[in-house]
């Protein structure tokens, strides 16, 4: 018998908005991209910890695309989702909107996704709830998360093997901005 629960995925959704202020800024007066990746992570936790029950942690951040840059006093607004879920991790994807407050133009400035793994009061970790998944975008969400696990996955055991030998490889480098001196 098959015990095992499972979550839709509209019921772990988090979004929060925060106006970015001054402080917030880097050297060239737009908002440090460290700034953002402190508040994706947080929002990942928030989003996996919902849907595990569980306290989670950062296992790694697999895509961080920063597409438009945020101006100090826009309104950034970010939506997280549960994308994926393994036996003791999650794939959260994060979408970051910025919204001009006085213009109400918007735009898209990054997309993420984190894999977080639920963990016990002991840090062992824990299986999470199944995803229930009742659209067509929750689905590709599900199926791409599979796809860069498998593509992470594979470039692992090629790259990592003991068997490596770069001289295999110095033909697909000719076209790249980089010099081999072994």
């Amino acid at each position: 018998m098959n015990n095992k629960t499972y979550k839709h995925v509209e019921d772990t959704r988090i979004t929060i908005s925060e106006l970015m202020l001054p402080s917030h800024a880097n050297f060239s007066g737009k908002i440090h991209g460290g700034y953002i990746l402190s508040l994706l992570d947080q929002i990942a936790f928030a989003c996996a910890s919902k849907h595990s029950g569980e306290y989670c942690v950062t296992a790694s951040v697999d895509t961080v695309d920063f597409l438009a840059p945020i101006e100090v006093g826009e309104l950034v607004t970010m939506k997280a989702s549960i994308n994926y879920v393994g036996r003791t991790s999650m794939v959260v994807g994060v979408r970051v909107e910025a919204e001009n407050i006085r213009t109400g133009a918007k735009k898209h400035c990054n997309s993420s996704y984190f894999t977080m793994v639920a963990k016990d009061k002991n840090g062992k970790s824990v299986a999470v709830p199944g995803l229930i998944v009742d659209d067509e975008l929750e689905v590709r969400r599900f199926l791409k998360a599979v796809k860069r696990i498998e593509m992470k996955n594979k470039r692992q055991e090629e790259f990592d093997s003991e068997d490596f030998v770069p001289h295999d490889y110095i033909k697909d480098l000719q076209d790249y901005n980089v010099k081999i001196e072994l």
